[in-house]
């Protein structure tokens, strides 16, 4: 089936959406004030999936992605799978040629050692392993195939970069892959909701994507009873993430990208990171008001 023609009515659905959409003034406010003073170029997106009201921030504006691109490259997997090119068990056989030089789990493996497919995306959903990640993006179809997918959803800022005929100025600027706040947010709420070329290719996306193991930022904020499906990404001058929570009684999508960051560390205290961390605080309580759930006071010795 031509993924074009399935997808055009969601294309549609797209377009005309974000005009009719409702806006949160008061959060809107309340947002607003957490972001006076901060180093850098950031953009917020916020919707109550309950309500529909947003919060848009410098939400159109293109941002790095850094590792959140691992979900376009998902999606890619999941359509090869559907394609009936890949099997989610499938088995694959590691080549050191395959290595991206870092701390990978991946990269410790020694030359024809066997990985199932669906360690592979656990790998780079959960741990974000990078060198799991390229090697699925190129058994997706390259970042070609995925810009493709991508583009049929109707998302023009999305798309992967490197590895990627065509696109070296863009990964020159944005790096591994680029998007919105907006888009990324939305697209994630199309996984949630089963529209990401099946119900069932969006259910496992949404299982993979509520395992990861970085939970040390806008999820140290959010109560562990709380589902929540996400992916983070960070370089030196760029902090995002983006995440979908099921609460007691609430539903949200929230998506926070931020460029030319003038703190470049990586402690806990980064002040992107410590933005981050103050708007998904906000967010659950104003989401959850009679919850009365805090962060641990001795977090960091688990952390």
């Amino acid at each position: 089936m031509n993924s074009r023609i399935f997808l055009f009515p969601i294309l549609c659905l797209i377009c005309f959406s974000a005009s009719s959409q409702k806006y949160d003034k008061q959060l809107l406010q309340s947002i607003s004030s957490l972001l006076n003073g901060f180093h850098g170029d950031v953009g917020v997106y916020v919707k109550n999936l309950n309500t529909g009201k947003i919060v848009a921030i410098n939400a159109d504006t293109v941002f790095p992605t850094a590792s959140v691109v691992k979900i376009p490259i998902m999606i890619g997997v999941m359509d090869q799978i559907n394609r009936g090119g890949l099997t989610f068990h499938q088995e694959l056989q590691y080549k050191d040629s395959l290595l991206y030089a870092g701390v990978d789990i991946l990269g410790s493996f020694k030359q024809d050692e066997k990985i199932e497919l669906s360690k592979l995306i656990m790998l780079m959903l959960s741990m974000s392993d990078n060198t799991a990640s390229l090697w699925l993006q190129s058994l997706a179809g390259k970042g070609t195939r995925i810009n493709e997918i991508i583009d049929s959803l109707g998302f023009k800022n999305t798309r992967v970069n490197s590895r990627t005929p065509g696109r070296k100025e863009d990964q020159a600027k944005y790096g591994w892959g680029q998007t919105t706040p907006r888009e990324i947010a939305t697209l994630m709420e199309m996984i949630f909701e089963g529209k990401i070329i099946s119900k069932g290719a969006s259910d496992r996306m949404l299982r993979s994507l509520n395992r990861t193991y970085w939970d040390a930022v806008a999820l140290s904020e959010i109560p562990p009873y709380a589902t929540v499906f996400s992916k983070s990404g960070a370089v030196d001058q760029t902090r995002n993430e983006v995440l979908l929570v099921k609460g007691k009684k609430s539903n949200y999508v929230f998506s926070i990208f931020t460029k030319n960051n003038k703190d470049t560390t990586w402690q806990s205290s980064n002040e992107a990171w410590q933005l981050t961390r103050k708007i998904s605080q906000l967010l659950w309580h104003y989401f959850e008001p009679k919850d009365a759930w805090q962060p641990a006071v001795d977090w960091d010795k688990f952390n």
